[in-house]
């Protein structure tokens, strides 16, 4: 949800259509500086979950980021950025900070994959323990790592099973990577992989979209839900997965204003 006004002010639009979880960021993800997070603010933030319900609030990451960057001066501000991040939600109280973590631009996989997770074990070192980073799944545009579910888990090994790194699963990214969703022997071969090798135990959050562009197209364009290539079968059997029940589904469909309550309308209407 938009934060104009607040973080606060996003979980009171929220509640207004239906929300019962909302996504947020902290400060602009375009760019590297950011506002001072005030009593005010995090007083305001607390009033709205008071008044709202909504407890499950996720934020996400600056897109600037780049844990595994070649140059090392980016790289130092991709750490620092992230780790201000995680500073700034633990102040609001908020457990969970999706990450797109780094592309390798290059350098291959594995070297890429072993400068993120030194990068993410400074991070967590500087950063509040009541804060989970949450690695999201990409579409494996360019050389963004994380596109299949054998590179979290290198992370997870890299990192050797630290508790406070955890995933976040892109419906629309993981298909254009090419994981199929669309039936359901499609989507339990997919989840089943994904548990084989990560385990449900590490997903934290959700992002719920359909997708523009056709499976393994690695190109990241989100849609409607049930409106792309996707289609509403792999969101009917999503929300009515008992696994996902307690792991918050959160739209990031295009046109906010005019399409967040119609796609949360569809999702309920979905549930059995």
């Amino acid at each position: 949800m938009p934060t104009s006004g607040g973080l606060g002010n996003a979980l009171r639009k929220g509640k207004e259509i239906g929300c019962t979880a909302v996504q947020v960021f902290t400060s602009s993800p375009q760019m590297w500086k950011s506002a001072p997070v005030t009593p005010e603010k995090v007083a305001d933030f607390k009033k709205a979950q008071q008044e709202t319900g909504i407890t499950k609030v996720v934020t996400h990451d600056s897109y600037l980021i780049n844990l595994c960057a070649v140059d090392p001066a980016m790289r130092a501000k991709s750490i620092a950025g992230l780790t201000h991040e995680l500073h700034r939600s633990s102040q609001y109280g908020i457990r969970y900070v999706v990450s797109h973590m780094g592309a390798h631009t290059g350098q291959g996989c594995e070297v890429g994959l072993q400068a993120i997770a030194e990068s993410t074990q400074q991070v967590l070192d500087e950063a509040p323990d009541d804060v989970t980073l949450l690695m999201e799944t990409t579409a494996g545009q360019g050389s963004a790592l994380n596109s299949n579910f054998e590179e979290l888990a290198r992370l997870l090994e890299l990192m050797k099973g630290n508790g406070r790194l955890g995933v976040c699963l892109d419906t629309c990214h993981i298909f254009v990577a090419g994981y199929d969703i669309r039936d359901e022997p499609s989507f339990n071969q997919t989840f089943s992989e994904f548990h084989r090798l990560i385990g449900f135990d590490r997903l934290k959050v959700v992002h719920c979209n359909d997708s523009k562009k056709g499976l393994g197209s690695r190109v990241d364009r989100h849609e409607n839900i049930g409106r792309g290539e996707i289609g509403m079968k792999a969101f009917e059997l999503l929300v009515n997965d008992p696994r996902f029940e307690r792991i918050p589904i959160l739209i990031e469909t295009p046109e906010v204003d005019m399409t967040h309550a119609e796609n949360l309308k569809v999702l309920h209407e979905l549930r059995h």
